[in-house]
């Protein structure tokens, strides 16, 4: 079996939703690329570090954090700035500002080797999905991320998206 990307985001989905949708998609491990790793509110409590390690490991997907792929407050400003210029909502946003991505690539990125990503694979886990928390692959950094490992590593890159329904 060939190793595959895939990206999913914590908006959008419920945890019964999120978690079949990893199940489905074959997911052996999951790589939490989030500075933080908790998110506001009820309905996405799911994806908050200790619930979303406890319900990984009862399906038997291993977890990691790599917080060296996740944009630092710097980067982030950018986006941030960009939204307030064009006045939109952050759950709302479709896609990342060019100003972002630059940053993004020169400050992460471009420290970022992507086979030291798949050495701290096991020879069994062969889908890998890189989380983040926005619904929309093309408005965060884990699309980024996703495509570089694509490049560098000639892998299938796979986005899964919650129900258009909800």
């Amino acid at each position: 079996m060939t190793r595959k990307v895939t990206t999913i985001g914590v908006y959008g989905f419920d945890g019964d939703s999120f978690y079949r949708a990893l199940q489905d998609a074959g997911v052996d491990v999951l790589i939490d690329i989030r500075q933080r790793r908790g998110v506001r509110g009820v309905r996405h409590a799911f994806a908050n570090s200790r619930r979303l390690q406890t319900r990984l490991a009862e399906l038997g997907i291993r977890y990691l954090y790599r917080r060296d792929l996740a944009p630092p407050p710097s980067v982030r400003q950018h986006q941030k700035l960009a939204d307030r210029a064009s006045k939109t909502i952050k759950r709302q946003r479709a896609e990342l500002a060019p100003a972002f991505i630059e940053a993004f690539e020169n400050e992460v990125l471009a420290h970022f080797e992507p086979q030291t990503l798949l050495d701290d694979l096991g020879p069994g886990e062969q889908v890998i999905a890189l989380l983040c928390v926005e619904r929309e692959p093309a408005a965060c950094h884990r699309s980024l991320v996703a495509e570089r490992l694509a490049q560098a590593l000639s892998l299938e890159v796979e986005h899964i998206l919650p129900d258009p329904e909800r």
